[in-house]
């Protein structure tokens, strides 16, 4: 009886020092990889953002979908000027403006350009993809469609969603949009237990439990929840 109590004694005491470890280390193990997820995560939200700020700039509204922006951004041309010399404070003083200025080089006309000072003056605008402008150096255009999938999901898609806001103290009118992953998303094969305690401290501090750049509930300069 001795023997097997002491040896009960034993396991007890070895199975209580692993879950003391245990209750320790896995909260320590669960944040690491939750911030390296979360580092991926930031990034493809900061790309959706370039992208949805460019698509309103040539549309005037964001985009709630996520493949209609990824065909924007594969098809949708962005000026590129091209700028050579600098007007003078004589020449601004004297009523030459930009415009002014590549009209008359844009004429050909050389007695004109000399006698406005222009030879060294350019101005020429072509027009390259939004891919090009914003996304060669990060993708390929086989592999941009990845930018609307959150990493770790398993092909789910980040969550897209736009609206017309008007600000009740001025009238004024704003598109504003929002992206987001859910906690749930991407660290769903995780420890089940902390991420139901991450899950439950964020909803208790009404946050938004996950990652999420832009708010369609209030123009927030279209930040992330991270920044």
């Amino acid at each position: 009886m001795k023997t097997t109590f002491k040896t009960l004694l034993v396991v007890s005491i070895v199975i209580l020092g692993y879950m003391c470890v245990m209750s320790i280390v896995t909260p320590i193990r669960f944040d690491e990889e939750r911030g390296v997820r979360e580092k991926v995560v930031i990034r493809k939200l900061m790309d959706i953002r370039k992208a949805e700020i460019e698509f309103k700039n040539q549309n005037n509204r964001y985009t709630a979908s996520g493949d209609t922006l990824i065909n924007f951004v594969k098809t949708a041309k962005v000026p590129l000027v091209l700028k050579e010399g600098m007007l003078t404070d004589e020449q601004l003083k004297n009523g030459l403006t930009e415009e002014k200025a590549a009209k008359i080089v844009r004429s050909g006309n050389k007695k004109a350009i000399a006698e406005n000072g222009l030879e060294g003056f350019r101005r020429d605008t072509s027009y390259i993809s939004v891919f090009e402008s914003l996304f060669a150096n990060d993708y390929t255009l086989d592999n941009i469609n990845d930018m609307i999938i959150i990493p770790y999901s398993d092909g789910k898609q980040f969550e897209f969603a736009t609206i017309m806001f008007k600000n009740e103290a001025s009238g004024i009118i704003i598109p504003l949009f929002e992206s987001k992953a859910s906690y749930d998303s991407y660290l769903s094969d995780l420890n089940r237990q902390e991420l139901v305690n991450l899950k439950d401290t964020r909803v208790k501090l009404g946050k938004y439990p996950g990652l999420q750049v832009g708010s369609i509930e209030e123009p927030n300069n279209n930040a992330g929840n991270w920044e």
